[in-house]
């Protein structure tokens, strides 16, 4: 059969990218978007103060008129940001900006993802709100072989439009799997492998008869996340120095990434309903 891509016997699975959501979505029960840099910050920045979000697909003069339509401010790009329109793609200058009760943030990657997802439920992640997001799944029941979450690394786009694997955002997916793994966890017990605490090797966790909590089941690719999140000494440093953080840094827009490493800052959890974020947690 032409699923193998689906990940399917699994409760937990990491994909990248709109192309990965839109062929995870197909089978699973929500999915989790990761754009660290600065995205799904943005989001949980803006729902802190209150804020509905409306990811718009496209940065252009459509935005406008999709903000009037649905009676929102719009953001704009983060050199584009004035007195009078201060809302902006900058974690930091939303912080900074007025409050406003509905925004349009327009995102390429972001809003396509959600967009692949169709009816499921679409939560935003990020390093700023993992452990609550993860909360969030493990209280609702996903996770499991018959709920499963799809987490999505959003990236960036080469020049030429292909996708970029983005470091920032498969250490926030990891952050979030390895979360929900340390919550569904303690809910049970140990398997007797767990006591060599040595040996990194993933071991599903199952429940037993007594337990109402879920079975967790990490897809390989799920695993090598939450690992690769795990095993980085210090999350915002690698962050900071990678290529995103860099390109940032050097256009004068260093606040945005230490708002983007604040690890879990906010307990929100941005959940997508009637075409905006607002916090369910």
């Amino acid at each position: 059969m032409d699923d193998w891509y689906l990940q399917s016997a699994h409760g937990v699975r990491f994909e990248w990218g709109p192309t990965g959501a839109e062929r995870l979505a197909a089978d699973a029960a929500c999915v989790v978007v990761v754009d660290v840099l600065s995205f799904t910050t943005s989001v949980t920045v803006a729902v802190e103060a209150g804020t509905w979000v409306f990811p718009y697909r496209w940065r252009d003069e459509t935005a406008a008129t999709f903000a009037e339509d649905v009676g929102a401010d719009l953001a704009v790009g983060r050199r584009m940001a004035t007195a009078s329109s201060p809302w902006s793609l900058s974690p930091a200058a939303l912080r900074r900006a007025p409050f406003t009760p509905r925004l349009v943030l327009p995102s390429p990657n972001g809003s396509a993802i959600a967009a692949s997802a169709g009816e499921l439920p679409v939560i935003a992640g990020a390093l700023r709100n993992a452990t609550a997001v993860s909360q969030w799944l493990v209280r609702e029941g996903y996770g499991t072989t018959e709920r499963p979450i799809a987490v999505i690394a959003s990236g960036e786009r080469w020049p030429d439009g292909s996708l970029r694997p983005a470091m920032e955002d498969l250490l926030g997916a990891g952050a979030i799997i390895a979360a929900l793994e340390k919550q569904l966890a303690e809910a049970h017990v140990h398997a007797p492998a767990q006591a060599h605490a040595d040996v990194h090797v993933h071991v599903p966790v199952r429940a037993d008869a007594d337990s109402l909590a879920p079975a967790l089941s990490l897809s390989p690719e799920a695993s090598l996340a939450a690992a690769a999140f795990r095993t980085t000494p210090d999350v915002a440093a690698a962050v900071t120095a990678g290529v995103s953080g860099r390109e940032l840094i050097t256009g004068g827009f260093a606040e945005d990434v230490a708002v983007a490493t604040e690890r879990d800052a906010c307990t929100v959890v941005p959940v997508l309903v009637d075409g905006a974020f607002s916090d369910r947690g």
